[in-house]
């Protein structure tokens, strides 16, 4: 038998396969636009002419969400820690890009951290101590879902931190995360970018769908008001905060599929992860006995089946 024949075609059948089964998400978001008025959905349509198509999007995200199982295998294998921060404006495709990165991976791996405004103890502590439990320990990979750079943002820009403490934070950021890449965490360092008009957008749909109002909170309809404020924000703590050891990259994110796919690409190529050779699963044989028989069970503890 050609071994690499055969496993090329089972990992084409498999992809295939998968690919069909994401179809569920295309009838989901067919399901969703009705939520969105008229209006809405050709202003939104006529914005983004040249967005991914369906059909090239799924097919590259479930090949990177393979190599993502690979990465998962080596980081596990080799007692890698890999620390990967997610910081943008609201709506720019955080949480999206997060969901299609640890969707298929053992959650005892790669977990999520997003920390809710610190507590009246917490606000007494060093500004970094909150976060120092949730960094990763060998053989994991944590993604902060905005992190400590909430000091130079939102916290600045809406005057929860004073002029004092933001100078501070920025003069201490980049030995805290030289230390981190010193204790051998590979850190990468996410800014997810959309323009003034797509924000715009993305909180007008939001508005007009009942199934996403909930994502916008009082601070967000404040970002846009402070849009300015907020870029001179992100330019200074690029400026001071972009260090050679923890470096910044940018993914542009008018069109989320190009955003998810690229960061994702990205990521893969920042790691120096490699196959690592895992033990063949075997199924093994149910153990029978002929003298046991199986209970009824009430009624009552069955979900009724409606569908």
């Amino acid at each position: 038998m050609d071994y690499d024949n055969t496993t090329e075609d089972f990992s084409r059948d498999w992809l295939q396969a998968e690919l069909d089964d994401t179809l569920d998400d295309l009838f989901e978001m067919e399901f969703s636009e009705p939520m969105l008025s008229e209006e809405i959905r050709k202003i939104y349509k006529r914005q983004h002419p040249d967005m991914l198509d369906n059909r090239t999007y799924y097919t590259n995200l479930l090949r990177l969400q393979s190599e993502l199982i690979k990465l998962q295998y080596w980081v596990e294998k080799t007692n890698a820690k890999v620390l990967i921060i997610c910081e943008g404006r609201d709506s720019a495709g955080k949480g999206g890009v997060i969901k299609r990165i640890t969707q298929r991976l053992n959650p005892r791996v790669a977990r999520v951290v997003a920390l809710q405004k610190p507590s009246d103890r917490e606000m007494t502590q060093w500004y970094f101590q909150r976060y120092v439990p949730h960094l990763p320990a060998g053989g994991e990979i944590v993604l902060f879902d905005r992190s400590w750079y909430n000091r130079v943002g939102v916290e600045r820009v809406m005057g929860f931190a004073s002029d004092n403490q933001v100078e501070q934070f920025l003069q201490d950021v980049p030995e805290f995360e030289r230390m981190l890449v010193r204790s051998g965490i590979i850190v990468l360092k996410y800014w997810f970018s959309i323009t003034d008009e797509e924000q715009q957008l993305r909180f007008l749909t939001r508005i007009h769908d009942p199934m996403k109002q909930w994502k916008l909170s009082p601070m967000d309809l404040q970002s846009r008001v402070r849009w300015e404020d907020y870029t001179k924000a992100k330019e200074e703590m690029f400026e001071r905060t972009n260090i050679p050891e923890a470096p910044w990259y940018i993914v542009e994110g008018n069109d989320k599929k190009r955003e998810r796919l690229n960061c994702i690409e990205h990521i893969l190529s920042k790691i120096p992860y490699e196959d690592v050779a895992t033990e063949k699963v075997t199924l093994p044989e149910r153990v029978f006995n002929p003298d046991y028989e199986r209970r009824t069970l009430p009624d009552e503890l069955y979900v009724p089946q409606i569908y």
